[in-house]
């Protein structure tokens, strides 16, 4: 492409600080270097995390940043040494790395790696290695990635090349939200079939989970969440059942288990909230009952009684959903493109970048009491 090895300007949703409103700005985004491919991103969802980490994080030291990290798009140009890619692959940006070679890639009971940002830095949610300026700033590249450019540069074991004639625009949900609710369910709890589960919010991660929960073979899935209008979207996904813990004058824990004769089998916390995750567990059956950890956060330390653990219940925590990212995503998109698993149903909106910033501009105070 004309564009090889040269700065390329283009737009992007820059966050200068916490706590703001994104700005629209003119960055230039540098070619890649060694084992490096510059991407052409061509559609990008929101994920809480973005939110999260503009709302809540608020570490001065991760901004200026680009957000985004749930993208696809096409690449532009490689950077020396980069064999396995080449311009106009399709591609999905990973969040979590798979190098190959760390412990933690040769090892089957994880998918982390020791090559991601994460590995350092989870605290500012980037890398300070960066490839984007803007006014003469560097701008961090925000969980390795910065899908709200329209172009972003990162290193090739953050990247998965996909089927060529895979949807960008909805395959882009396998970036992060879908996979890791989806996969939280199949790998991360291991829902077996028969099994009763409950899903704790139902936001994308959410509803991915009880999605995973229907194709594991679940016979009973409880949807809760506080708003109703929910409901009707988690039963497109699978659920059977459907709570608001505000409707009752009992915690929701106690509810579960007079519903299922003592606890669900396998519970899944999808929203990123200290307060649900114990609500979680205390709604699982001792003896054997797994609660999974889905949702985002780090600003909060989360606690439970030991007779929970004690008594034979599963504390565990979820990333990605278990899946080793180079590998698992390629096998995802067939996954969608077969019809194994549900994308279409995710999507709400659709908008270019443009409307989207203003979008974001005039709901700017009604997305931080969101989160």
């Amino acid at each position: 492409m004309a564009t090889a090895g040269k700065v390329i300007k283009c737009r992007a949703a820059v966050a200068w600080e916490p706590n703001a409103p994104l700005m629209m700005e003119e960055i230039e985004v540098a070619p890649p270097q060694e084992g490096e491919i510059r991407i052409k991103v061509v559609a990008t969802g929101v994920c809480h995390t973005d939110l999260y980490h503009l709302f809540e994080g608020k570490d001065k030291r991760g901004f200026p940043t680009v957000l985004g990290h749930e993208g696809a798009g096409v690449v532009e140009s490689v950077g020396p040494g980069v064999t396995d890619f080449k311009p106009g692959d399709k591609v999905i940006p990973l969040f979590l790395s798979q190098c190959g070679e760390c412990k933690f890639c040769k090892c089957p009971k994880t998918n982390l790696c020791d090559c991601s940002w994460s590995s350092k830095y989870y605290d500012i949610m980037s890398d300070p290695t960066t490839r984007f300026t803007c006014h003469g700033r560097p701008i961090l590249q925000f969980m390795g990635t910065s899908t709200f450019s329209e172009y972003t540069v990162i290193n090739q074991i953050a990247v998965a090349k996909i089927h060529d004639d895979a949807p960008l625009d909805r395959v882009c949900l396998l970036g992060c939200g879908i996979s890791t609710g989806y996969g939280a369910a199949v790998n991360t709890a291991g829902v077996t079939p028969g099994s009763v589960c409950a899903v704790f919010g139902l936001g994308a991660v959410g509803l991915a989970a009880v999605m995973g929960c229907k194709n594991a073979g679940a016979s009973r899935i409880f949807a809760v969440d506080i708003n109703e209008q929910k409901f009707e979207k988690a039963k497109v996904f699978g659920a059977t059942d459907f709570l608001n813990p505000k409707a009752y004058n009992k915690p929701i824990s106690e509810v579960l288990a007079e519903l299922t004769n003592g606890g669900v089998d396998f519970s899944l916390e999808c929203v990123g909230n200290t307060e649900v995750m114990r609500t979680a567990l205390e709604s699982c059956v001792k003896g054997w009952g797994v609660s999974v950890l889905v949702g985002w956060t780090d600003v909060k330390d989360f606690s439970a009684k030991p007779i929970q653990l004690i008594s034979g219940k599963t504390w565990k925590g979820s990333l990605f959903g278990g899946f080793k990212s180079k590998d698992s995503v390629p096998n995802l998109v067939c996954d969608y493109m077969t019809g194994k698993i549900k994308l279409d149903e995710f999507i709400t909106h659709k908008m270019s970048l443009e409307p989207f910033f203003l979008f974001f501009l005039k709901n700017f105070r009604s997305l931080m009491k969101s989160v």
